[in-house]
């Protein structure tokens, strides 16, 4: 299997600053044996009620109820995290685990990008686009490890990184929104156009990431399948 030391460092290094904020949480669910297809089922219903929010505007609610959309972002990609990780404490890994996890998230992310287009966040070109570059992100690591190509860590816009910036992106485009009205009496409106361009942008450089990382891992695999003859 090849592997990239660079791209597992960049991994190394985010686990361990992500240990001091989860190791509690996870601690008091192993102690009470919530398993981690529970915790992927929940956090998939935390998603659907994100996708629920948005389709209605939920972050141009009133200030104090808007608050709900991003906090119930922050669930979804917390316990995405925990049952991974509850999963390797308790040795509960398993195929069948992983491969529920990993539609699940498909789903997820299929859903909050549907939510935004019916929520009048972004038109339907661009929601396809943004679905095409996600679905591209997961298969190209999905079709390269299934050809032996360790790619944890490959790319800047993995489904963590994806969730974090735009749970920052919907709590300044609250922010800004409830602000700019209150101070000039209109809503400044292109903060989540320009945030979701640049997002789209990471995504097409992600692509371009993992197949680069891919194509070139591949070819010395060949390269050393031939050497073997």
């Amino acid at each position: 299997m090849s592997i990239n030391k660079n791209y597992l460092t960049k991994r190394e290094n985010q686990r361990r600053i992500l240990n001091r904020f989860i190791d509690r949480p996870v601690k008091y669910l192993v102690k009470h044996k919530i398993s981690p297809d529970t915790l992927s089922y929940i956090g998939f219903l935390f998603s659907l009620a994100t996708a629920i929010c948005i389709t209605f505007d939920g972050l141009h609610f009133p200030f104090a109820i808007a608050w709900i959309t991003p906090l119930l972002l922050f669930w979804a990609g917390a316990l995405d995290v925990f049952d991974g990780e509850v999963a390797r404490r308790t040795n509960a890994n398993s195929m069948v685990g992983a491969f529920l996890d990993s539609n699940l998230d498909r789903l997820s992310d299929a859903i909050l990008i549907i939510s935004l287009i019916l929520g009048n966040y972004i038109n339907y070109l661009l929601g396809s686009i943004i679905l095409f570059l996600v679905i591209m992100i997961s298969y190209i690591r999905a079709k390269a490890e299934n050809q032996g190509i360790d790619m944890r860590g490959v790319g800047m816009m993995e489904r963590g990184e994806r969730l974090i910036i735009l749970w920052f992106g919907f709590i300044a485009e609250i922010e800004l929104y409830f602000f700019t009205n209150l101070i000039f009496g209109t809503p400044f409106i292109w903060f989540f156009p320009i945030f979701i361009s640049i997002f789209t942008l990471l995504l097409a450089l992600t692509v371009i990431q993992r197949l680069v990382f891919s194509f070139r891992a591949l070819r010395k695999l060949d390269n050393q399948n031939k050497s073997l003859y």
